[in-house]
């Protein structure tokens, strides 16, 4: 089956055109932000591309900080993979597949600086904000990826402070002040079925898939982060030319920011 449906992938992508129609460098649509999703997070969004679906909540909680950066404060991200969200998914910890989501979701926002972690310090050595990012698939149609990398963009944007007084936080009431954001990164993944490129998979496209790069992409077009997946190697040459593919392909996502 999995042979058939490669041969059956590659011969479309051959004639430019992939199982659903679209073209090789086409998202799906739509592609939908919607802000402030829930109520009881400090910030949150839900965002749609084709028929996948992702939540993403901000809660902000104080820690101390980190012994080598005593004047930052930091952020920690978290996937959860819906049993509902799809067949393939199970209760329980976190698998593989999760771990790695948010650790290339983290990666994109860490290393852009799209927060400004200095400005999270309340005590040098004793305070300090931490941004925790939570994702929810609702529905995985593929590119979770970007999908999700999006939503906690969105989220971050989102986000205010709770009111903190005398050193405790009053979840209720939630200020006008906003996270200390200078940058906004966004991620396109891009997956290698034989010679061909393609963004935006569905699940078909990712089972048959060779290898992915993810790129994350600075507003003035610079990348920040990649990471790459799959079981083969992929030349100089293809990560090169992925590269240029992905920072297209975030100028459809950034404009739905």
């Amino acid at each position: 089956m999995h042979n058939e449906l490669k041969s059956q992938v590659l011969k479309l992508l051959a004639s430019g055109l992939r199982l659903d129609g679209r073209k090789a460098t086409e998202y799906r649509k739509p592609i939908k932000v919607e802000y402030g999703f829930t109520k009881t997070a400090e910030g949150s969004a839900k965002v749609t591309i084709g028929d996948t679906e992702v939540i993403a909540g901000v809660k902000l909680e104080i820690m101390t900080p980190y012994p080598d950066t005593p004047d930052q404060g930091s952020i920690m991200v978290g996937a959860e993979l819906l049993p509902l969200s799809s067949p393939e998914f199970e209760l329980g910890p976190p698998g593989n597949q999760a771990i790695e989501l948010a650790r290339v979701v983290d990666r994109g926002i860490r290393e852009s600086k799209a927060i400004d972690f200095k400005a999270l310090c309340i005590e040098p050595g004793v305070k300090a904000w931490m941004v925790v990012i939570d994702l929810c698939t609702i529905n995985d149609a593929g590119n979770l990826f970007d999908v999700c990398a999006l939503a906690a963009l969105a989220a971050l944007k989102n986000a205010k402070f709770p009111k903190y007084e005398d050193g405790k936080i009053d979840y209720r009431t939630k200020t006008s002040e906003e996270l200390p954001l200078q940058e906004e990164p966004i991620s396109v993944t891009v997956l290698k079925i034989g010679n061909h490129f393609i963004v935006d998979p569905d699940n078909e496209e990712e089972l048959v898939a060779e290898a992915r790069l993810t790129v994350a992409i600075m507003s003035d077009g610079s990348l920040c982060a990649l990471q790459k997946g799959g079981e083969f190697a992929i030349k100089l040459e293809d990560v090169n030319q992925m590269i240029g593919i992905a920072s297209d392909g975030s100028k459809a996502l950034r404009e739905a920011l």
